[in-house]
């Protein structure tokens, strides 16, 4: 763990950069994870770096792991045949070029997805082959326009061949690089007989990832997946939070429990029971004032380290509109702000590592702040 003088004087650093909050000094993490080290606040490519790519593509994963990345993470979802592939959800309207070939026209439709109706093309309607001809686009062009000259470059990777890309650069660059799958609506899935879990222990094993100490987490913002997963697997599981909601297979089968009940110090000891950690979204960490500036910690950190729970929250990006109202450096809302002062905050919180789509700020941040110790 971060050593305790090390957490306060960043902390102090930290606060004073974005306003003066107030701070809940955070109980000390546990030293590992499942064989994780935990030394560090760990720097996850979220998606990759897709600050700077169209999200889950090879290139994006690449570029994270050369940024200095822990861990790369892709979003797992299903094919027609039953292949594991990266994309943010199943619906690929807003993230490949499939408007564009008319053969697929036909395939457009509208579905349920954790109840709500949503149109578009599915990747479960696909075949791998299908897929591959396919070439991804950025997700937000009119924020990230600049990653829009890659649009069309790439095809949409399989699980596969992210964990054979991770593998190679882990050898090029002579450091293990880190892979954190997330099962994406695993009810969806499930209720069409096309259930994730089984495709990602299957190739866990076969990767020789299925193993205590290997490289990998596994999240999930549904409970009952991970229940399950914790009797196969033997590598972290993360339960992803929410600011608002609740878990759909928790939604879908009646349950009235919602995220917010799961971060109490009541529900972090039952999380503890299946799962290794959490990754809630930022704001249950450090929410916002009514200025949109940040606010006091809460004490998620503090009661998350005492149920044994590390935290992985979500989502840091550079962009203006992403950031609390004192950090932004314009008005143009997709100009950069200061990402840097926010990591800083949030490290010196105590969280034990953050997903964000600029890499290289994460990693800038971090030797920064253990340079300063």
């Amino acid at each position: 763990m971060r050593p305790k003088i090390l957490r306060l004087s960043v902390l102090a650093t930290a606060l004073a950069l974005v306003g003066g909050a107030s701070a809940v000094v955070a109980e000390p993490a546990p030293d590992s994870v499942a064989g994780h080290e935990t030394a560090r606040p760990l720097i996850i490519g979220h998606r990759g770096a897709s600050g700077y790519r169209p999200e889950h593509t090879l290139a994006s994963y690449e570029l994270a792991a050369r940024m200095g990345a822990d861990y790369v993470e892709p979003d797992l979802v299903t094919t027609k045949d039953g292949v594991l592939v990266a994309r943010h959800e199943p619906e690929i309207g807003g993230t490949t070029d499939v408007a564009n070939h008319p053969e697929f026209t036909a395939r457009r439709t509208t579905k349920s997805l954790d109840g709500v109706a949503t149109t578009g093309w599915f990747t479960e309607d696909f075949t791998l082959a299908e897929l591959k001809t396919l070439r991804a686009v950025e997700r937000l062009p009119q924020v990230r326009q600049e990653n829009t000259i890659f649009n069309g470059r790439y095809q949409v990777p399989t699980f596969q061949e992210v964990i054979d890309l991770v593998k190679r650069l882990s050898r090029e660059l002579h450091r293990d690089i880190g892979i954190y799958p997330e099962t994406k609506h695993p009810t969806y899935f499930r209720t069409q007989g096309r259930a994730l879990e089984p495709k990602l222990v299957d190739a866990l094993n076969r990767n020789g990832l299925n193993r205590p100490g290997a490289k990998v987490f596994v999240q999930s913002f549904e409970v009952s997946n991970l229940k399950a997963l914790n009797r196969q697997l033997r590598v972290p599981l993360v339960q992803l939070t929410s600011s608002t909601g609740a878990p759909f297979d928790f939604t879908d089968t009646g349950d009235p429990r919602t995220y917010a009940d799961l971060v109490t110090p009541a529900g972090l000891r039952e999380v503890a029971t299946y799962a290794d950690g959490i990754g809630p979204e930022k704001i249950q960490i450090i929410p916002r004032d009514a200025a949109g500036n940040l606010a006091a910690p809460t004490t998620l950190v503090r009661d998350a380290h005492a149920a044994g729970l590390t935290l992985h929250p979500y989502t840091f990006r550079a962009e203006n509109t992403f950031l609390p109202t004192n950090l932004r450096s314009s008005a143009d809302p997709n100009a950069y702000g200061n990402l840097f002062a926010e990591l800083q905050a949030y490290f010196a919180a105590g969280v034990d590592g953050v997903f964000t789509d600029n890499t290289d700020i994460g990693i800038a941040t971090r030797t920064e702040l253990r340079a300063a110790a």
